[in-house]
């Protein structure tokens, strides 16, 4: 039988502020899934650092910059954050 190693990742995000930015809730919802599937698509390949694959946590995660415009589409938008959100962790 083979054995497969798994990782459980929970990631919980409050709350997200976009000063300057007048979304719509069909483009928040874009931009939200948009987060969300880069996110984990980032999570799964690179994987956490040692401190939280070990169960550690963050009350506030610190996010890398992102160049976002009010021209960016919310898809667009949605995987710069979640880069950010990613660099932030200190993968």
């Amino acid at each position: 039988m083979e054995r497969t190693n798994r990782e459980d990742i929970h990631l919980h995000i409050e709350r997200l502020v976009l000063d300057g930015f007048d979304l719509t809730s069909d483009q928040q919802d874009v931009l939200q899934s948009a987060l969300t599937a880069e996110l984990s698509r980032l999570l799964s390949a690179g994987g956490l650092n040692h401190s939280l694959a070990l169960g550690g946590a963050y009350q506030e995660a610190p996010a890398s910059p992102a160049n976002l415009s009010v021209q960016t589409r919310p898809a667009e938008m949605g995987r710069q954050i979640a880069r950010s959100v990613y660099g932030g962790l200190g993968v």
